[in-house]
């Protein structure tokens, strides 16, 4: 007899930032030290302080609380926000020219997943809090021109004033596909974004990066490497991988089902 309470996947949510791409440490990290130079700051965020400050959400959300952290004198400026905004549009120039040079790759796994899921039609979507521009321009770089049509929806940037670990990109999200929680899954890479995640009722998955290696995953349906690929599978750390070495549908659906047979 079939199981009445089976599931069908209908969506993938896609984390952009150490989830698609290993974006952090190589990418807005220079894109922000750069721009800090264009303003004549002497400001330079190592790896070590950048990894703290992404405990932060956010490019301007993350420079306001170093400016609190380190650099408070700026606190007193004219139209601080203003002034963040302009810092954050430079880095962001920065930052699109490093991925318009082709020096950023997508994580393992990671398209081949993509082509199984529209070969499939399961609708794949975007949640995340870096700016759309920043989305498009890795897309296109990536994996084509025509990339972010493939995209049924692409929640990015200050599309929702909450940024993660609040789960408001994820309900946006999922209001614009029209498609329960319950019928979804979200693939993240931080504790933040896990939290977002499961605040908005979505079973994830977590591909860790250097930078999250270490954070607390509870919750997670399961923790791993990365999305590992046949000849390259990938490294389970935690939680039920349901006897798979790569995520791909029949995983996804399993992971979907866990806990509702």
């Amino acid at each position: 007899m079939k199981n009445i309470n089976h599931r069908e996947i209908r969506a993938v949510l896609f984390d952009v930032d150490g989830t698609l791409a290993d974006t952090e440490r190589d990418g807005h990290r220079l894109a922000f030290n750069a721009a800090f130079s264009d303003f004549g700051l002497t400001w330079h965020w190592d790896i070590e302080l950048y990894g703290k400050l992404l405990i932060i959400t956010g490019g301007k959300e993350r420079i306001l609380h170093y400016i609190r952290e380190h650099a408070p004198n700026n606190l007193d400026m004219n139209n601080l926000d203003g002034w963040i905004a302009n810092l954050h549009k430079a880095k962001t120039g920065h930052f699109v020219t490093l991925l318009e040079s082709g020096k950023i790759s997508l994580r393992p796994g990671v398209i081949r997943l993509i082509q199984e899921l529209r070969h499939a039609k399961i609708k794949i979507a975007i949640a995340t809090t870096t700016t759309a521009e920043n989305v498009i321009t890795l897309l296109k770089s990536t994996l084509g021109t025509d990339s972010p049509g493939w995209f049924d929806v692409i929640g990015a940037g200050d599309i929702v004033s909450g940024k993660k670990p609040a789960p408001d990109i994820y309900i946006w999200v999922l209001q614009q596909l029209g498609i329960p929680a319950q019928q979804c899954i979200a693939i993240e890479d931080s504790e933040n974004g896990l939290k977002a995640s499961i605040a908005a009722g979505i079973s994830t998955i977590i591909t860790v990066n250097d930078f999250t290696h270490l954070q607390n995953f509870s919750g997670a349906a399961v923790v791993l490497s990365d999305l590992g690929e046949p000849k390259q599978p990938f490294t389970k750390l935690a939680g039920n991988a349901h006897g798979s070495e790569w995520v791909d549908r029949q995983m996804l659906t399993r992971i979907l089902n866990e806990f509702s047979a």
